[in-house]
């Protein structure tokens, strides 16, 4: 195990550290401290970023101010709604933010385009106030597009964030290149265990955001995640964690708190050693015995595909 902590290989032959600092709703003046700590002190070889989070530019500070080559990082960032039918130039506002001429891995955010010309660059709205989703353009077509970076070297690997089954099947059939990740919300509350089988049965490594659930989340004061948690003298993160790395996923734990992302990086990696069948299989049986629950369901006037997604149409 290298510094960054155990990887996986992908589908496309890169190796992604399965620990990676999540930046999502990380304030700024935070982020770049954040993750300047995370790489240069707290182990972490992996970020995971996204346009829509509007602090790439600190991530990019961030990244600079730890002082590891560029090389030896594995830099993740996401294609927003509103440029399906433009990913190039998404990627190049992120790439200029970065401070980087390429990514390891770029992501379609939300299996939903958005309309381009609407009236706010991210989250345009019709007059009724739903969303204005371009119904019209194919994911096919923004996965061609894809592709294409993979193409010119800019970016190393492709993958789609938030796809059901369906959604991935309105993509799979013309794909050249078979997505390498599906970032997905999914911890012992959400395992989408049906969907997980799916992606295995197609290379398809699943990354978990929001693994510890979200502020003031249940998930760490559930009784069975505490009393496995006492039985190995570990931290309930700690198990939330390493749960999801022994299944072989990819976790993405948000923090700005220099303990908190160290420990989330050790704890995982402690967590994933020690727990046994047993253990694994009570936390996958956590949601089907009356926990299932959702953190992250944005009004997408679209059907997703999900299981347990509420009814937003």
């Amino acid at each position: 195990m290298s510094l960054g902590g155990p990887s996986i290989k992908l589908n496309s032959g890169a190796e992604i550290p399965v620990i990676g600092l999540g930046t999502w709703q990380s304030k700024a003046g935070e982020v770049a401290s954040a993750v300047s700590y995370a790489i240069k002190d707290g182990g972490y070889r992996h970020i995971d970023c996204a346009w829509a989070y509007g602090n790439e530019l600190e991530v990019g500070q961030g990244i600079l101010a730890s002082g590891v080559p560029r090389s030896e990082l594995f830099i993740t960032s996401k294609l927003w709604g509103t440029w399906h039918n433009r990913v190039e130039e998404c990627l190049d506002q992120t790439l200029a933010n970065l401070g980087t001429d390429y990514l390891d891995l770029y992501l379609i955010h939300w299996p939903v385009p958005l309309n381009p010309a609407g009236n706010h660059p991210m989250i345009p709205t019709l007059p009724d106030g739903k969303r204005d989703v371009d119904h019209e353009w194919p994911l096919k077509e923004t996965w061609k597009q894809m592709e294409g970076l993979v193409k010119k070297g800019k970016v190393k690997s492709i993958g789609v964030s938030n796809f059901s089954q369906s959604k991935l099947e309105e993509i799979l059939p013309t794909a050249e290149l078979i997505p390498a990740v599906n970032q997905l919300e999914l911890h012992v509350y959400n395992p989408q265990h049906k969907l997980i089988a799916y992606l295995q049965s197609k290379g398809i490594v699943p990354q978990a955001y929001s693994p510890l659930g979200s502020t003031n989340s249940p998930l760490l004061s559930d009784d069975g995640v505490k009393r496995i948690a006492i039985k190995h003298n570990l931290e309930p993160a700690d198990i939330l964690l390493g749960y999801l790395v022994a299944k072989g996923f990819v976790v993405l734990p948000k923090s700005v708190t220099p303990a908190r992302i160290t420990t989330n990086f050790t704890g995982a990696i402690a967590a994933a050693a020690k727990l046994e069948a047993a253990d694994i299989e009570l936390l996958d049986g956590l949601a089907a015995g009356g926990k299932q629950k959702r953190f992250v369901t944005p009004p997408w006037p679209v059907d997703l595909g999900f299981e347990h997604w509420p009814q937003l149409l």
